[in-house]
């Protein structure tokens, strides 16, 4: 059942990222409010419910989920409680905004994508890049043939934000939890990639690397990490309109030093374009160098850090709520529950084929 109403009520599961992004962005949001908030530790959601404003804060998900004074529930929580999360949302009729990756493995992300059809709620995974005004531009670029049929695509997004080996360990070191580097950040690249050329991904190999390989937890206790710190994939595309023959590569470290990188460049027959910072930039072949391409800068929520991810969820946001508001089940340019699936094949087929210096052709071909 669609929801209609004049103010589209929010429930939040997490207190991390939560904080920093989804709650700002949705609080700036005409005819919304976060109504209520849970975390694994409630003296964690107590905290963030006094500093934004939020009436309620529930004991655990599942009594927030169970209110029915919810439009919207939005999960950012470690992987692993995703499926289950999703789930219980769908089934109490509540939309859902799912963070990155959509789940543990293909197999939980397809339950989710069929309860989704099964329930036609809206339900979306939080790719907000895909709103960056740089990026929909490039994208409608790509799409009208200003640099020929699309060779090569290149993602490289590289910090030190894990470097320092002070950091405490938590879910992010755990791979029972879902963490690491390939599913929070190189599946941005991988949906990225897909929405950008339209083409899915027919083979990938991947080399994942763990360089800080332990971490002292809470007690102060040194525990292993089980998870990547750096990830790089080889890919090929599907032949359509916009790629022929077409390879990828995928870069993505949170162990490098020096100015933190974010940078998307594709190629193609004709030339070639390039954003970073929603900087956009063409080149024609033969040219020999860059000219920029004037973009808008995009809006950014109050109390957020300027990033990416901010810019691009402020407008995710107001987006998401006007459909919940008009009563419809899709965001048009939205990550749907189907584009997380098909991510997380893409994921799954990278870490099986890590190590084994082989590529790992994907279970599902074509879109």
């Amino acid at each position: 059942m669609s929801i209609d109403r004049e103010i589209i009520r929010i429930g939040i599961i997490g207190a991390g990222f939560a904080r920093t992004t989804q709650i700002p962005g949705f609080k700036n949001c005409d005819r919304a409010q976060v109504v209520a908030i849970a975390s694994g530790r409630r003296e964690h959601a107590e905290e963030v419910a006094r500093e934004f404003d939020i009436p309620h804060v529930a004991d655990d998900w599942r009594s927030l989920i169970a209110r029915d004074d919810i439009d919207l529930v939005s999960i950012v929580t470690p992987v692993v409680m995703h499926c289950d999360m999703a789930l219980a949302a769908l089934d109490s009729g509540k939309a859902v905004l799912c963070e990155k990756p959509m789940a543990m493995d293909a197999e939980e992300a397809l339950r989710m994508l069929n309860r989704a059809r099964q329930t036609k709620l809206l339900a979306l995974i939080d790719h907000e890049l895909r709103f960056l005004p740089g990026r929909i531009k490039m994208r409608d670029l790509l799409r009208s043939g200003k640099i020929g049929k699309v060779a090569h695509a290149r993602l490289i997004l590289s910090s030190d934000s894990r470097a320092d080996v002070g950091r405490p360990w938590n879910w992010w070191s755990d791979i029972t939890q879902g963490g690491g580097a390939l599913g929070a950040l190189a599946s941005h690249a991988i949906d990225g990639f897909r929405w950008m050329l339209g083409a899915e991904v027919s083979l990938v190999s991947a080399n994942l690397g763990t360089h800080v390989k332990h971490r002292q937890d809470q007690k102060g206790e040194l525990q292993p990490v089980t998870t990547d710190d750096e990830a790089s994939l080889l890919l090929r595309f599907h032949d359509n309109d916009v790629a022929e023959d077409a390879t990828g590569v995928v870069s993505v470290s949170t162990i490098e030093a020096g100015k933190p990188q974010h940078r998307l460049s594709v190629f193609g027959s004709e030339g070639a374009l390039t954003i970073q910072d929603n900087e956009l930039s063409y080149a024609a072949v033969g040219a020999g160098e860059w000219e920029a391409i004037e973009v808008e800068t995009g809006g950014l929520a109050p109390g957020m850090r300027d990033n990416d991810w901010a810019r691009g969820f402020t407008r995710f946001a107001q987006e998401i709520v006007a459909a919940l508001r008009e009563g419809r089940t899709d965001v048009p340019g939205a990550a749907t529950f189907e584009d997380g699936y098909r991510t997380q094949l893409v994921l799954d087929a990278a870490r099986k084929s890590n190590g084994g210096g082989k590529s790992e052709p994907l279970a599902v071909a074509g879109g």
